[in-house]
This record gives structure tokens, C-alpha cells and sequence, in this order.
């Protein structure tokens, strides 16, 4: 994922801060905007791990903080559920005119109740996300505890939020009895809702996620997330959240396949004129990407074609190592195998530098092994490396016979 710090303005020409991220090795097929929750900002690991799988499955993700929270400008005491709606649209206008108009809108928590209402105000929005959200924003009362009759009584009060202080105001009230997520979500138009929620989650009831659920019209889906908490702070079930998500948008959204390819060989390449370096590859049943960097004038969208070379040797000597070490009852908690390319003068030629074609191919790898071995079984092991069968073909005569088809 590559993430890069973005700002824009709200109704209000507040400045709010942001992060975009994006896919490593592709241009994005499609934006999202992902609402965070209830006084958290976009720094929060839920927000970050939840984009990062999005991100992974070809989608940007412009992540950002509500007024008055993280690095965004403004007066929190001044913001309430309606201002963090208003965010949301202004964050959509901003990737219309920067990048794309965003087609998924995600929020978790009260973030996904302000996503319902916002989704209804942004035309290029198709899908919709609601991670264990309020089906009443009111909800939200419930952590104040005996201060939100101070706030009530006395007009505005400070609140101490994950260990947090926030200056909460009546107004803040005010605004959220007005608003219901089952009349925003009744009103969506034909825009397809999921709704993941945890039934253990003691935060917000699974009751919740039901109440939103009926109150929708189809296109609808509900994803329990079984075992999950509220925050989703166990980094695999933000990743699983991210993913379900990605594929679920995919029916809703125009998520572009890759390239089918047909071959009688096990790998193939395809490049188009207009694509520059950046080539599509089928290996096996796998697609990926491989391309040149940024500096010879590629997209850097994948690796070099050195460094798969490189890959292939560092992958086929970790299987190589593992498969000897689990014959022989070793255990190898894991096996890092580094490898590096390049052409250098041949460690056994005198006078080198006279020519330059004195140098060779040349494949620097280290290796790193984690477990608990003697002297001689290390020793063992590294030979064992020098036996793996990518290492033997790139040592051995060799033959590429081409024929034009």
C-alpha cells in the first residue's frame, strides 16, 4: 500500500486532514471513503488495517479525520453528528476533482451512521459499508454516562473518552435526536448496503445491526463477524473486514477482471503498446504484475524481471530448506532467504578490470535461519540451499528455443 498525506475543506473552510491509500501495483479501479468511529481519527488501527485490505484489492481509500479530531482543524465542542455527515460529502467532492468520485463509502461506528446519511448526498456512491453501527445515532448517549445530564442541564460539559477529553455541547444532542439511521437507510435509493456487525458486540448490540438490516430495502447483505469486538482492534479482523467487503463491492461496482490469457506454457507475458513496461504476467493459474522503476521510466506496478529471478531462487530455497529440515525432524521456525542481483568481476579472474566482459551474473544470498541448531546441522543446511532447483538450473547449461506463433 502507498499512503500519502492529503487536506481539504469543508462547508465550512475548515481545513481536515487526510490519507490516501493506494494500491502498490496498479492504478485504482475505485475510490472509497472509509468514516472512522466516535471520536477516533484515521490513524486509528481499525481505520488503517480496514484501508490497507481494501487498498490491497485494487481500491483507494481516502481515510480522514472529522473536524476538530486528530489533525484536522476546528472546534470539536462545535461539530455534532449533521457536521460529520457535511465532512463526508466535502471528502467526496475533493476526490472528484483530485482523483475519482468515490463509488463505496465505509463507517465504522457512529462513522457508519454518518456513512448511511451521507451515501444519499453523493450520486457516485453505489455500495455501502456499516461496520457495527448505531441503528439510532442517540446511541451514542450511552458513553456519557451521569454527564450527559450535565449536558443537558447545564448546556455543555467535559467528557473524559478513552482517555481523551472532549468538550461536548447540548447542541450535540440536539442534533442527534433528529436523526435515524433506519429512515436514512430506507432511503437509499437502490444503493446496496452490508452490514457487518458482531453479535458480541458489547458496545453496540448485534440488535443494532437487525434494526438497520429491516429498515433497508435490497440491494442488502449482513456478515456477522463473529468474535470480533467492537473496535476490531486484532489486526486479522480488519484485514478479514477489508476483504469481505472488497469482494462484496465487487457484485455492485465495476471492479475490473484481470486479463485472461490462455497459454499452453506455464508462464506467459503480455504487454500493449500504451502500457509502457508494465506487463501482465500468468504464472500458473496466478496473474501479477512486473514492471521497470519509476527512474528508467516505468510505473514501478510490480517487480523487475531480476528481481522474480531473484524471487524465484529466494522462494525455491526456503522450500528447498524447509522440506530437508522437516525430513530430518528440525524444526525451522522460519527461514528468511535474502537475495540480491547484480553483475560482478568473477571471484576467480585475474586482471578483471582489463574487460568488462570479464563480469558474470552474479546472486548475492544471505540466509537467515530461525531455530535451534548445532554448528553441523547449519552447516548442513546451507549446503541443503545450494541444492535447490532453481539454484541447479541457473548453474546449469541451458537452453531457450523460440519460435515465432
Amino acid at each position: 500500500m502507498k499512503s500519502s498525506k492529503i487536506t481539504f475543506t469543508n462547508a465550512q473552510g475548515t481545513t481536515l486532514s487526510g490519507r490516501l491509500d493506494l494500491p502498490l501495483e496498479q492504478e485504482p479501479h475505485n475510490f472509497a471513503i472509509f468514516a472512522h468511529c466516535f471520536t477516533c481519527t484515521k490513524d486509528f488501527s481499525a481505520v488503517r488495517n480496514v484501508s490497507k485490505a481494501l487498498a490491497s484489492e485494487g481500491f483507494g481509500v481516502l481515510r480522514f479525520d472529522f473536524t476538530g479530531l486528530g489533525d484536522s482543524d476546528g472546534d470539536f465542542a462545535d461539530t455534532n453528528f449533521s457536521s460529520n455527515v457535511a465532512d463526508l460529502v466535502e471528502a467526496a467532492n475533493f476526490l472528484a476533482r483530485e482523483h475519482k468520485a468515490p463509488s463505496l463509502l465505509v463507517g465504522h461506528s457512529l462513522g457508519g451512521a454518518a456513512a448511511i446519511f451521507a451515501a444519499s448526498e453523493i450520486p457516485s456512491v453505489l455500495a455501502l459499508a456499516t461496520i457495527g453501527a448505531p441503528s439510532n445515532p442517540v446511541h451514542v448517549k450511552k458513553q456519557f454516562g451521569h454527564q450527559a445530564n450535565v449536558i443537558e442541564n447545564d448546556g455543555q460539559a467535559n467528557v473524559t473518552l478513552a482517555g481523551r477529553d472532549f468538550i461536548f455541547k447540548k447542541q450535540f444532542f440536539d442534533d442527534l435526536d433528529q436523526q435515524s439511521c433506519e429512515a436514512a437507510a430506507a432511503k437509499l435509493d437502490g444503493k446496496a448496503l452490508l452490514i457487518l456487525h458482531s453479535p458480541q458486540d458489547a458496545t453496540v448490540s448485534i440488535k443494532n445491526a437487525e434494526e438497520i438490516y429491516h429498515a433497508a430495502k435490497h440491494p442488502k447483505s449482513f456478515v456477522t463477524l463473529d468474535g470480533s469486538e467492537h473496535l476490531l482492534i486484532d489486526k486479522k479482523n480488519a484485514s478479514y473486514v477489508g476483504k469481505v467487503i472488497a469482494g462484496w463491492a465487487a457484485r455492485y461496482i465495476e471492479v475490473p477482471l484481470p486479463d485472461v490469457i490462455k497459454s499452453t506454457h506455464q508462464v506467459v507475458a503480455s504487454l500493449d503498446d500504451e502500457d509502457g513496461f508494465t506487463t501482465l504476467l500468468k504464472l500458473g493459474s496466478h496473474y501479477m504484475k512486473a514492471d521497470e522503476p519509476v527512474r528508467v521510466g516505468g510505473n514501478d506496478y510490480g517487480p523487475t524481471p531480476y528481481e522474480l529471478l531473484a524471487g524465484s531462487l529466494s522462494a525455491c530455497t526456503a522450500m528447498t530448506i524447509q522440506m530437508y529440515a522437516k525430513r530430518k525432524g528440525w524444526l525451522i521456525e522460519n527461514v528468511e532467504v535474502h537475495t540480491s542481483y547484480s553483475r560482478d568481476y568473477a571471484a576467480d579472474c585475474e586482471a578483471c578490470e582489463e574487460s568488462e566482459s570479464n563480469k558474470i551474473d552474479t546472486f548475492h544470498r544471505e540466509i537467515k535461519l530461525i531455530g535451534d541448531f548445532d554448528e553441523k546441522q547449519r552447516k548442513r543446511l546451507l549446503q541443503i540451499a545450494d541444492k535447490c532447483p532453481v539454484h541447479k538450473t541457473l548453474h546449469s547449461e541451458t537452453q531457450i528455443i523460440t519460435a515465432l506463433v
